[in-house]
């Protein structure tokens, strides 16, 4: 029998790490989390029966429930859910995945599909309510025997599925994209390595643990090392200021996080420059050299850029904290992750063909091998990222410096990000052209500062601006509404803007 600390939640709390609520609410050990959703499959029949052969999907808040609902998927995929989502993107992830049960809160009921067999992790790790068959039961999560963590502590993980995240819709529908627990784990342990994680750490988690970057960086990684986390359900600028100034030793975020701090820290007008502060991660979107600048200026820490995605569970380059920070790069290899710059490969050409790498200072497409890298799309599907023999193309380009380092440059897939998050104008294009009197839809970004991008929606047709805007209202997550609305022809010059 392989080890059982080979699953990424008991991995997680062999660790002894703990988290906790970023208003100071509440703290738990993670062991207790991860003993809570075992618990929680063997006080409940109809949830067992529920996810008999299919998966599950976790539908939450950042929080320690998350957790808890880790270990409740019981080793199977869990689908995970971003918590921006519309119901109609719900529905088709949860169809497509094969769900049984959903994780979830009571806040976000309203959002899954009728008949759902769910599981309100509100009161987690104390108490769980099962909604089943129209009846509701109660489980009492806190009378549990804790949890036998015997094993080897550096186990490989399982070459079994972890996790379902949807990503690249560059043909206009999302993959479910397979991550098991030897991809994640993996990921997780060069994190430690790369951040120089310990138990003396307290992580401030801003990112969605939906999203891999969040899930990676800002909890499993610091929790393998025994770290606090504090997890914060919904970003308030001001709070994380406030904390940032007392015992906080990590912040993980995107660009906008960043800058929404900087505004804060200046609102509050306190000094940042004697804190526990000690490394500050910034990924998901292009990070400019003036953000970097500012950040270090008012804090006295480096923020320091790295690069992934979500086949890649997530990051595969840093610059690594035991270096000086080379800003304006994406940083260095992660451990035992290999990135190379090799040409960009052409549509119709075998995927099998081996290829040089490009030599130093010559542009060409990112790709990256090792045990990070996803098993698959679900469905065996090759419309999404592409690889040549063992190496996964990222569709991204960038080139290689001579210290080792590399440099992002731009975008070769369809795609562009909006506040940390991928935008797939595809997506969006097909979802509007499903609304009667739609013709045609075309989707660009507007840059912006803040945001990075816009988004431009131009729709030909027998249709209104309030039209469209409703209509993508309903089937599109959040920060996928475009901002500014196009109506060509039949309706030239009616534009609409938020």
């Amino acid at each position: 029998m392989s080890d059982p600390l080979a699953l990424l939640p008991l991995a997680l709390a062999a660790g002894g790490g703990t988290v906790g609520l970023g208003d100071g609410s509440a703290r738990y050990e993670v062991q207790q989390l991860v003993a809570a959703g075992l618990t929680l499959l063997q006080r409940s029949a109809p949830l067992v029966r529920a996810l008999s052969g299919r998966r599950s999907a976790i539908l939450l808040p950042t929080s320690p429930a998350f957790f808890t609902a880790l270990a409740a998927s019981d080793g199977r995929g869990a689908v995970l859910v971003n918590p921006l989502a519309a119901p109609i993107e719900i529905e088709r992830q949860c169809h497509d995945a094969d769900v049984g049960a959903v994780f979830t809160t009571s806040a976000f009921v309203s959002r899954l599909p009728a008949g759902m067999v769910t599981v309100l992790l509100d009161e987690a790790p104390r108490r769980a309510r099962v909604l089943a068959q129209g009846a509701a039961r109660e489980i009492d999560l806190g009378s549990h025997h804790g949890l036998d963590l015997a094993g080897e502590r550096d186990a490989p993980g399982r070459d079994e599925e972890a996790a379902i995240v949807y990503t690249s819709a560059m043909r206009g529908t999302p993959l479910g994209a397979v991550l098991t627990h030897a991809n994640l784990l993996a990921d997780a342990r060069s994190t430690v390595e790369a951040v120089a994680n310990s138990p003396s750490d307290r992580v401030l988690a801003l990112l969605p643990f939906a999203h891999l970057f969040g899930l990676t960086v800002t909890g499993s990684a610091p929790l393998l090392a025994g770290a606090h986390v504090i997890t914060m359900s919904r970003f308030d600028q001001l709070r994380a200021a406030a904390l940032l100034e007392h015992d906080v030793t990590e912040i993980v975020g995107v660009p906008t996080v960043f800058r929404a701090i900087l505004s804060a820290i200046e609102r509050r007008g306190h000094s940042m420059r004697d804190t526990s502060l000690r490394v500050c991660i910034c990924g998901g979107a292009p990070l400019s050299g003036e953000l970097q600048d500012r950040w270090a200026e008012v804090t006295g820490v480096e923020l320091r850029q790295g690069y992934g995605l979500t086949e890649a569970s997530p990051v595969c380059l840093f610059n690594n904290v035991a270096l000086p920070n080379a800003r304006g790069t994406l940083g260095f290899a992660y451990p035992r992750v290999d990135v190379g710059i090799f040409p960009v490969m052409q549509a119709g050409v075998d995927a099998a063909t081996d290829a040089a790498p490009l030599p130093v200072g010559t542009p060409g497409e990112i790709q990256v091998r090792g045990e990070i890298v996803f098993r698959g799309y679900l469905g065996g599907s090759n419309a999404g990222l592409q690889r040549r023999g063992e190496w996964l193309c990222t569709g991204d380009r960038g080139v290689r410096n001579a210290d080792g380092t590399v440099t992002f440059l731009d975008v070769i897939k369809p795609m562009f990000t909006r506040n940390g998050f991928n935008i797939y104008p595809a997506e969006i294009e097909r979802a509007v052209c499903e609304l009667p009197g739609v013709t045609h839809a075309e989707v660009h970004p507007i840059p912006e500062p803040v945001a990075e991008n816009d988004i431009l929606l131009r729709v030909r047709g027998d249709v209104t601006v309030d039209d469209v805007r409703a209509w993508c209202a309903e089937r599109l997550s959040a920060y996928k509404q475009p901002r500014v609305i196009e109506l060509m022809e039949d309706r030239v010059g009616q534009v609409g803007r938020l």
